[in-house]
């Protein structure tokens, strides 16, 4: 059961969620969407501020402006991207970021678009929230046979030092291993799941890493002593250890996960 005082904590800090988290590679949302035939109707389920909302419209566009001698640009242009979120903080974040897109007031567990009205449904750092049970129905309902589900995860590349200390001073634990194992069957209506795996980075510099953590549930949900207290310990890991000490920008490693089934 997922605690309902975190799930819905980000609104509070919309702003630096949009400012700080990290994006998605382009070949994971490629990978997810992979046989998607345009024009489609993708939904960004829990959809936040608009991120991986923002990532599959500039993957189109790319793709569009690629493709003017081919004829496909126009198809492309119809495709669409409906966001899907229940937090208003972060809907008008993501209004604000994302000019000419609107996020429509809903959850996992209530979609409020018509059975069979999208072609693939995308979940970007949110599934875990998630009822499963019910959301897997709701998704069921909105997807045609053979549409896509695919949640994706940015995780922190713990196998890296400073990485898997800055995880244990700020309580996040390394979750890939959760995630890879636990998430591998979205019930009876989706065929067998696949794993995408994808490496990149974000350069930030160490007071864009603290504001970046102060986005995480944990961190917003604690008291303030304890939320001094890992800021205390974050700077100190930035001040010294011997691969962070005196450097201006840091490069934060991160393993993007991509687990895709189709609606059978």
């Amino acid at each position: 059961m997922t605690d309902p005082t975190q799930a819905l904590s980000f609104g509070a800090a919309a702003a630096e969620y949009d400012r700080f988290r990290p994006r998605y590679p382009e070949a994971a949302l490629r990978w997810a969407l992979d046989g998607l035939a345009a024009p489609a109707r993708v939904v960004d389920l829990g959809a936040g501020t608009g991120i991986l909302t923002r990532g599959v419209l500039a993957l189109w566009h790319h793709d569009g402006s690629r493709s003017r001698r081919g004829g496909r640009r126009a198809e492309l242009e119809l495709s669409q991207v409906v966001p899907v979120e229940p937090d208003p903080g972060m809907r008008a974040q993501l209004a604000a970021a994302t000019p000419g897109t609107t996020a429509l007031a809903g959850s996992a567990e209530s979609v409020p678009l018509p059975d069979g009205a999208a072609d693939a449904v995308l979940v970007g750092q949110a599934y875990h929230w998630f009822d499963q049970e019910r959301a897997h129905a709701e998704i069921a309902r909105v997807l045609p046979p053979g549409g896509t589900f695919a949640p994706i995860w940015n995780v922190r590349d713990e196998r890296v030092g400073w990485v898997a200390e800055l995880g244990r001073i700020a309580l996040l634990g390394d979750n890939s291993g959760d995630v890879t194992e636990k998430y591998r069957d979205f019930g009876p209506a989706f065929e067998p799941v696949e794993l995408g795996e994808f490496a990149h980075v974000t350069t930030l510099t160490p007071d864009e890493v603290v504001g970046m953590l102060h986005t995480r549930s944990y961190w917003l949900t604690a008291p303030p002593d304890k939320r001094q207290r890992i800021d205390r310990k974050l700077r100190d890991l930035f001040a010294t250890h011997p691969d962070l000490a005196g450097r201006e920008t840091v490069e934060l490693p991160y393993r993007t996960l991509v687990f895709r089934s189709r609606r059978r």
